[in-house]
């Protein structure tokens, strides 16, 4: 009972908060958050903590959703058009948040290698699903689109890998270990590893059986009991479910010669699962924690807009892509929610000590502010390089 009235409470308070928003021109992903912003338990209450914990099922099945669209809206045969140039761009503007979250961590906030590095590695992350709501809401299409979509993809899995090696060097050096290669490659790469194997295996078996179903009904079923079971599985096995399921859909869509009318049909049923997502993200923000979050949390969100704003803007002027894409490319890669916000939830279980929670507490924080602020700023740059309509 509780449950089915929380998934009302969720769904109708995200979609009557991005409808009052969008009459200022605010993205839906913003309505969203702020809808749990006020429902959640620090505001309104209309939803207790207990609930929102309960609801984190949710919170797993939307991020499998985000890795698995992901990886099948992946051309490879239109990155590879591309070349070294996404490659470039990619590593630069993910690495550049990177280092300079990491730097202004140890130097300016004098916290610790194992606190910086983690929060460091997060920080490459950039909202996929709240940048590709922008893109779809809008309809937006040209050359920043062109290379935004493949960036953001490969992004994360830079971010999911980077956030491996990391995540292992920051609870050895908490429980006072010393850093060799196998603590600093090799498990973390075992994992990355096996989470690509088991993806690339799903995603060769939805293929043959794929192709075997008789209507629509059938396509969404198969489709939606490969994506549960193929979680379950990397869950199972402590591997990276996002990255795993970003190798089945990439294998799906390049390899299996399949037909995409999948990802329709997915997406279709994805909407509601995204606003829960985003509501509960909102609303398990607890207001109060964030004085404790204070001037580190402030250092977090401008040293990496920084970063992604330097590195993407250096790395498109190495490739030589137009002035267009080198001014605007920083500006669309400022939203973090999905991937961030899942990484802040397994470094708040996995990593020891205080770190893991008062990461979360940061990205959580943090979250909102790019969310209300990100999406924006996608719109604007998008529109400024002539990727939207000037009247939208």
């Amino acid at each position: 009972m509780e449950s089915i009235y929380a998934l009302a409470v969720l769904i109708a308070s995200g979609l009557i908060f991005s409808r009052l928003l969008g009459k200022f021109k605010f993205p839906d992903v913003t309505g969203y958050l702020i809808g749990g912003i006020l429902i959640g338990p620090s505001v309104l209450g209309l939803l207790s903590q207990d609930q929102v914990k309960g609801m984190e099922v949710l919170s797993t099945i939307a991020l499998s959703f985000i890795a698995f669209s992901i990886g099948s809206e992946m051309d490879l045969r239109a990155i590879k058009k591309m070349g070294s140039k996404i490659i470039i761009v990619t590593i630069f503007e993910a690495l550049g948040a990177f280092l300079f979250v990491t730097a202004s961590m140890l130097l300016i906030f004098k916290q610790d290698w194992a606190f910086s590095l983690a929060i460091g590695s997060i920080s490459c992350a950039t909202a996929p699903a709240a940048t590709l709501m922008v893109i779809r809401q809008y309809k937006a299409k040209g050359p920043l689109v062109d290379v935004l979509i493949p960036v953001v993809a490969l992004d994360d899995a830079v971010c999911i890998i980077a956030f491996g090696i990391a995540s292992f060097m920051a609870n050895a050096l908490i429980n006072g270990e010393s850093l060799n290669i196998a603590t600093m490659v090799g498990k973390p790469l075992l994992e990355i590893l096996m989470s690509i194997g088991l993806g690339a295996v799903a995603g060769f078996i939805y293929s043959l059986i794929a192709k075997k179903v008789r209507n629509d009904g059938e396509n969404l079923s198969f489709t939606l009991a490969m994506i549960f079971l193929v979680t379950a599985a990397a869950l199972k096995l402590n591997l990276s479910g996002l990255l795993t399921l970003m190798v089945m859909g990439v294998v799906i869509t390049n390899v299996g010669h399949v037909n995409k009318r999948y990802l329709d049909l997915v997406n279709a049923i994805t909407p509601p699962i995204f606003i829960c997502f985003f509501v509960l993200s909102g609303a398990d923000l607890n207001l109060s924690n964030l004085k404790s979050v204070g001037i580190v949390g402030i250092g977090y969100v401008v040293s990496r807009v920084i970063g992604k704003y330097l590195g993407s803007m250096v790395s498109t002027k190495i490739s030589g892509f137009d002035q267009s894409v080198q001014r605007n490319l920083g500006l669309t890669l400022v939203p973090q929610a999905g991937v961030a916000l899942g990484l802040s939830l397994i470094a708040a279980n996995i990593i020891h000590g205080d770190h893991g929670q008062y990461i979360r507490t940061i990205i959580l924080g943090a979250t909102i502010v790019y969310e209300l602020v990100g999406p924006l700023l996608a719109k604007f740059a998008l529109k400024r390089s002539g990727c939207i309509e000037e009247n939208a």
